[in-house]
C-alpha cells in the first residue's frame, strides 16, 4: 500500500512502531523494519554511546529504513542529531517540537524529520520550520498525552498542514488504518500494539498484565508527574491518587531512593531534572521527584518486571488486544485486514 508516508520514508507499509522508552530497542525495531513498517528506536533512556551502538545493532539486523526518537529538550540533543547523521539513520522523530536549527541540520543531511504533536497549532509551527511529516497523537495514546480524541484532532491537523500526517492513539488493526486514511492520514503509528508482540523484550509477566486489562483498566492520571499520563491502573497509581501531599512525598522519596541506586544518579541531579520539568507547571515536590524518575518508573516494569514498583504506560487499545503475534505476523494481518475492509467498502457502494 503506497502512501505519502511510504514514499517519504522508503518503507513498504504505512505503519509506524513508536519510540517507547525501554521497549523500542534494537530487537523490536529491526523486527518491525524487516516486516516492512517503520520501526522507531527510543533513545531518551540511552547514553550517546549506547545510542550509536543501538543504531549499529539495528543496522546489522536489517537493511530496511528505520528511525530514532529524540528528546528535543535534552542538553545533548545536538550531539545525538549528529550521531543520527553520521550513522545514516533515515528518520528522526521527536516527542516535543525540535528547534528550527535542529530541523535544518537534519534536513540538510537528508534525514526525514517527523515530530509528534498534540495540537493543531503545534503542527503548524513545525511545518513552518520545515518538518517533513507530523505524527498526531490523540488522547487514546499511551504515555504522556493530550485531552483531544484522535478522531477530532486528526482532521484538524490534516486540514491545517500540507505534510504527510501519521495518526496515533487508538489504532491496532486494519480497520483503523483504513479509517485514518479516510480522514486524510498517510498512515498510522502504534505503540501498545507493537509492545504486545513476541518480538518485544518486555517481560512475559508484564505482557500478561496488559493482555488481561480491560478498557476500564487503562487510566489517564496526573498523579505520577503532574502531566496527563495514560497507563494501566496499578497499586502504585492507586496509592499516588489516594495520597495527600505529605504521604505522596513519602512514597516518592522512598521510590526515588531505590531508583537512584539503580540509575546511579545523585540526589542533586534528580532534583535538578525534576525542577526543569516543574518549570511553568504546578507540580508538588512528590511530583518533582517522580517526574525526574519517570524513566526509572518505566524501567522497573518494562525491563525488571516489577509492576509493583513501576508504571505501565498504555494506550486504551490494551483493553481490546488479546494476543502476541510476531511483528511480521502483525503487519501482514493489519495489511490484509485493511485490504479486505477497502474491498468491502467498495462493494457496498
Amino acid at each position: 500500500m503506497e502512501t505519502a508516508l511510504t514514499r517519504l520514508t522508503g518503507v513498504r507499509h504505512p505503519l509506524v512502531q513508536t519510540g517507547m522508552g525501554w521497549v523500542a530497542g534494537p530487537r523490536l525495531v529491526s523486527a518491525t523494519a524487516n516486516a516492512g513498517a517503520l520501526g522507531i528506536l527510543a533513545s531518551a533512556t540511552m547514553t550517546p554511546d549506547r545510542l550509536r551502538a543501538a543504531v549499529r545493532e539495528v543496522r546489522a539486523r536489517t537493511d530496511a529504513p528505520f528511525g530514532v526518537n529524540l528528546r528535543a529538550d535534552a542538553a545533548d540533543a545536538g550531539d545525538r542529531v549528529r550521531i543520527l547523521i553520521e550513522e545514516g539513520v533515515r528518520v528522526a522523530s521527536f516527542a516535543l517540537a525540535p528547534s528550527r536549527e535542529l530541523i535544518g541540520e537534519l534536513k540538510e543531511a537528508g534525514v526525514v524529520v517527523m515530530p509528534t504533536v498534540g495540537a493543531r497549532r503545534h503542527a503548524e509551527k513545525v511545518a513552518a520550520w520545515g518538518a517533513d511529516a507530523v505524527l498526531v497523537q490523540g488522547t487514546e495514546g499511551g504515555g504522556h498525552t493530550g485531552e483531544v480524541a484522535t478522531t477530532v484532532l486528526l482532521p484538524q491537523v490534516v486540514d491545517a498542514v500540507d505534510l504527510p500526517v501519521v495518526a496515533a492513539g487508538g489504532f491496532f488493526d486494519g480497520r483503523g488504518l483504513v479509517a485514518a486514511l479516510a480522514y486524510g492520514a498517510a498512515g498510522v503509528a502504534m505503540g501498545t500494539r507493537f509492545l504486545l508482540t513476541s518480538d518485544s523484550t518486555v517481560p512475559e509477566a508484564v505482557k500478561a498484565r496488559y493482555l488481561a486489562a480491560t478498557v476500564r483498566d487503562v487510566t489517564l492520571t496526573r498523579a505520577v508527574d503532574g502531566l496527563p499520563h495514560r497507563m494501566l491502573r496499578t497499586d502504585l497509581v492507586d496509592a499516588l491518587e489516594r495520597s495527600g501531599r505529605v504521604r505522596a512525598l513519602f512514597h516518592a522519596t522512598r521510590r526515588a531512593s531505590g531508583f537512584r541506586r539503580l540509575s546511579g544518579l545523585t540526589w542533586r541531579r534528580m532534583v535538578r531534572d525534576g525542577l526543569a520539568l516543574r518549570h511553568g507547571k504546578d507540580l508538588t515536590w512528590s511530583q518533582v521527584l517522580l517526574a525526574a524518575n519517570t524513566p526509572m518508573l518505566l524501567r522497573a516494569s518494562m525491563v525488571d518486571g516489577r509492576t509493583d514498583l513501576g508504571v505501565m504506560a498504555s494506550g486504551q487499545v490494551a483493553g481490546v488486544i488479546d494476543d502476541l503475534p510476531s511483528c511480521a505476523e502483525l503487519v501482514e494481518r493489519i495489511m490484509e485486514e485493511a485490504e479486505e475492509t477497502r474491498r468491502r467498502l467498495t462493494a457496498s457502494r
